[in-house]
């Protein structure tokens, strides 16, 4: 018997490791921080390859806002019924199914770039002399619309829409589903542990997104299609589109295999629990405990909970102006974060003449960072002070009011705008480039000896190119070039605006600004916990969500991008259509852009002033209620004293009559 049971352990050993491996809470948190990660990670890398995008397929930037924030669209469709449904469905395979859909839709973002011809720029056209693009070079433009036959006809932007919405869809169950059921579960001290770790993975993610998109896009876009336009370009020309579409690719495969272990999990997990003391606990404590929290509240059916959710939203916006006030505050910054994540690249990369890979770089190594210690030191505070909730308001308005002091001298650390002929700069002496048959399509940037840039060499009159050892090329008898004499010349690329050294203080302050504005992050969450009845903070919480999505995180991005839209001075062109800008008012740019970042924290701050005028008057209130009730209760014990002190007057005279009678 012994021999046949020990031969019979390794057999039956295994499926037990098995189940008691998915039957582990602990390692349900292993799983979820990684599918957070890769969710969250194509987050921060989509926002940062947006421009990129933009670039490649000529989208206008208020088009790139639109395609950043269409997740959110089946997002908000199908998060309310997520609210609804619960412990009542397989919450880890719906967590596993959600983030297998979100990887197709991670998938199909980058299938335009196998479905799109390659690249193509006048650096694309150069022949074995260089003279491609010189003044009275042949017109080549045709040609190329010809072959290329625009990637607009090949439905890009739709299949890009429609992977951001399965991306959407499937991210809907993800963190409700999980932390429902890891609070279920797991034991009610390691709870918090558990979720507070999530909350880490929640700005980590974003922050290895745009680290990893600072890495890939210094590849370029048609490097596996061996392009010969790579040998013509270099990562800080403007022309250059790096290989967006790899890190697709890589996050939804990690986003897949990480979707794997929730179809293993268990519909019910036996409940965490902490050995102390050898106690006997009751039958009946060992049924409480093992049966989730969820479980133990009354079902209702789909109908009633659609019928009930107008009144329910209606007492909780009515109930407490408080907590509507704050989550309008929340909502501005909500939105001040959206903007800032999707365009802050692509502004500096603009407005201080940094390649996309360096702008991401900064973002996912300082802003991010800094608003990550600035969650946790509210959080620190919050706890440290043991605040109530006017304190708390006074903090979240103090704290956003600094944040505007900061914020404001962001809007004169800039560049000037480069002094571009034709454009911007002597506009009206573009006549000495008119022999040359200039292309309007043409952008192939030259600076000319003079310090003035042209769209092209042609544009800027130059006949003769020679090679150079420092800049590659050098063109020869520019025109349209000023110099004194002979005619001048220019080099390939931008001039530059030299004046990259502000590019420091700007980040210094832009990072304070993050770390200063998001002390109030924990603590107006904990506002909103304490202002709301115990039954109905559930539903607060997704609601709050939900206007996030709705007035925030969807509408921002676009408004954003429509707002830089506004600044350009030059929009490209390509085939006889309009594509992205080409040349922005760099001054316009700065103002716009960071105006409205002003705009929304200034609005949080109005937000959290009337919460703290509210909370003063209801405090104020219920102080005066209670010394009206205080002195009701002394003035009717007063009374009391005193008809005692007559009773017994009463009584004493009845005595006296009593025993003068006898």
């Amino acid at each position: 018997m012994t021999a046949i049971e020990v031969q019979g352990n390794p057999q039956t050993s295994r499926p037990c490791r098995s189940i008691g491996l998915f039957n582990n809470i602990k390692f349900f948190v292993l799983c979820h921080g990684m599918l957070q990660l890769a969710q969250l990670l194509v987050s921060g890398y989509l926002k940062g390859s947006i421009t990129t995008i933009e670039k490649r397929y000529g989208f206008s930037s208020q088009k790139s806002g639109l395609l950043a924030a269409f997740n959110e669209v089946g997002n908000t469709v199908l998060i309310v019924f997520v609210s609804f449904f619960g412990s009542r469905v397989h919450r880890p395979r719906c967590i596993g199914i959600g983030a297998m859909i979100a990887s197709v839709g991670v998938f199909l973002i980058a299938l335009p770039h196998f479905i799109s011809n390659e690249y193509i720029t006048d650096s694309n056209n150069n022949t074995k002399d260089n003279s491609s693009g010189l003044c009275k070079s042949p017109n080549i433009s045709k040609q190329t619309c010809d072959q290329e036959k625009t990637d607009s006809h090949l439905g890009v932007y739709p299949i890009l829409l429609l992977g951001q919405l399965l991306l959407g869809i499937g991210g809907v169950p993800i963190q409700p589903f999980g932390i429902s059921y890891i609070d279920d579960y797991a034991e009610k001290r390691n709870s918090p542990f558990y979720l507070g770790l999530l909350s880490a993975v929640t700005v980590i993610g974003p922050a290895f997104g745009y680290m990893m998109s600072s890495v890939l896009l210094r590849f370029y876009v048609d490097i596996d299609k061996m392009s010969s336009n790579y040998l013509n370009l270099k990562n800080d020309d403007p022309r250059w589109v790096g290989a967006w579409w790899l890190g697709f690719l890589m996050a939804a495969t990690l986003l897949l295999l990480t979707s794997l272990p929730y179809l293993f999990f268990p519909r019910k997990m036996s409940r965490e629990e902490i050995v102390e003391a050898p106690v006997e606990p009751s039958t009946e404590k060992m049924m409480e405990d093992k049966k989730p929290k969820s479980e133990t509240k009354e079902e209702v059916s789909l109908t009633e909970f659609l019928k009930s959710f107008p009144k329910k939203l209606k007492r909780t916006l009515r109930k407490t102006t408080n907590y509507l006030l704050v989550v309008l505050a929340q909502v501005n910054l909500a939105a001040m974060v959206a903007g800032l994540a999707t365009f802050m690249g692509k502004f500096i990369e603009r407005q201080f003449a940094q390649t996309a890979s360096f702008s991401n770089m900064m973002m996912g190594g300082l802003n991010i960072p800094s608003a990550m210690l600035g969650i946790m030191a509210g959080g620190v505070i919050l706890r440290k002070l043991g605040l109530t909730v006017r304190s708390s308001a006074a903090m979240c308005m103090v704290a956003v009011f600094v944040s505007i002091m900061f914020a404001i001298p962001l809007l004169f650390i800039g560049c000037p705008t480069n002094k571009v002929s034709g454009i911007n700069y002597n506009v009206s002496s573009q006549q000495c480039s008119n022999a040359c048959s200039c292309s309007d399509e043409a952008f192939n940037p030259v600076c000319g000896s003079d310090g003035v840039e042209f769209l092209s060499p042609c544009h800027a009159g130059c006949k003769t190119v020679i090679p150079d050892k420092e800049k590659g090329l050098n063109y020869m008898n520019c025109e349209c070039v000023a110099s004194t004499g002979s005619p001048g010349s220019a080099f390939p690329g931008p001039c530059g605006n030299k004046c990259s050294n502000r590019l420091i203080p700007f980040m210094i302050l832009s990072s304070i600004t993050c770390f200063v504005a998001s002390l109030s992050h924990t603590t107006s969450f904990m506002m909103i916990l304490r202002t709301v009845t115990p039954e109905d903070k559930s539903f607060a919480l997704g609601i709050q969500f939900m206007l996030f999505r709705v007035l925030a995180f969807l509408p921002a991005p676009v408004l954003y991008g429509r707002a830089i839209d506004t600044a350009c001075i030059l929009w490209g062109k390509k085939c006889n259509k309009t594509t992205s800008c080409s040349y922005y008012d760099l001054d316009l740019f700065r103002h716009r852009f960071l105006g409205l970042q002003i705009f929304f924290i200034f609005g949080g701050f109005v937000c959290f002033f009337l919460s703290f005028v509210v909370l003063r008057r209801t405090n104020s209130t219920q102080e005066q209620n209670e010394k009206m009730s205080n002195q009701t209760k002394s003035g009717s014990s007063q009374e009391m004293k005193d008809a005692k002190q007559m009773l017994n007057k009463s009584n004493g005279h009845c005595n006296t009559q009593k025993t003068l009678r006898e």
